[in-house]
């Protein structure tokens, strides 16, 4: 818990919104066969607060480039800014703390991040459509919005490329299901429901 959080919390009175805006979150961006995809969750924490649940985390700089943000008013941030012109095509560019800037076909960053490198590896590849390269980007912040705290809400896309700028939105009810969300099967109280005599045997 950090500092700031803490000396606003105890104080008497005092609500624990007062405390640092954190922007732990999970953001992602792929370069496709034909254009760029930005995604977010939208999860702001103050603390161990969720001070707001919808945030819009992905920012317009131009009408060709996007910004996804992350990071505390602390000044430190870390960003993923993304596009596509008419020379080059769509580029990512990862910004993260301490302010390298590289460019890369793809790029994940915020506190979600460190639960999505063993999936980058294993299913990224270059020349996605822009399709496959969407499920992929849902896919991958729904992950981390399964298992890291600081992410959560709905998840937000952006696409760019040589027809503009399209926005989608993926409400908790169209996300993929993860880990303990999923239905369970064969589970011991399935099978005491049966009237198996042996619980441990089917």
């Amino acid at each position: 818990m950090d500092s700031a959080f803490t000396a606003s919390s105890s104080a008497v009175g005092e609500a624990p919104t007062s405390g640092e805006h954190r922007m732990g979150t999970t953001i992602v961006g792929v370069c496709y066969n034909g254009g760029v995809i930005l995604g977010a969750d939208s999860r702001t924490s103050t603390g161990m607060y969720v001070a707001n649940r919808a945030s819009d985390k992905i920012t317009s700089l131009t009408d060709n480039v996007y910004v996804c943000r992350s990071g505390s008013n602390m000044l430190q941030a870390g960003m993923i800014v993304g596009g596509w012109d008419k020379y080059e095509g769509g580029q990512i560019f990862s910004v993260p703390l301490g302010g390298t800037i590289l460019k890369q076909s793809f790029a994940i960053g915020g506190s979600g991040s460190s639960y999505l490198y063993a999936l980058l590896d294993h299913e990224w590849r270059d020349g996605m459509s822009q399709e496959e390269a969407e499920k992929f980007v849902v896919k991958a912040v729904s992950l981390a919005m399964a298992r890291d705290g600081a992410s959560g809400g709905v998840v937000r896309t952006v696409t760019i490329n040589a027809d503009g700028v399209t926005k989608n939105f993926y409400p908790g009810n169209k996300l993929p299901l993860w880990h303990e969300e999923l239905e369970p099967h064969n589970s011991l109280l399935d099978i005491l429901a049966g009237g198996s005599p042996d619980p441990m045997v089917q």
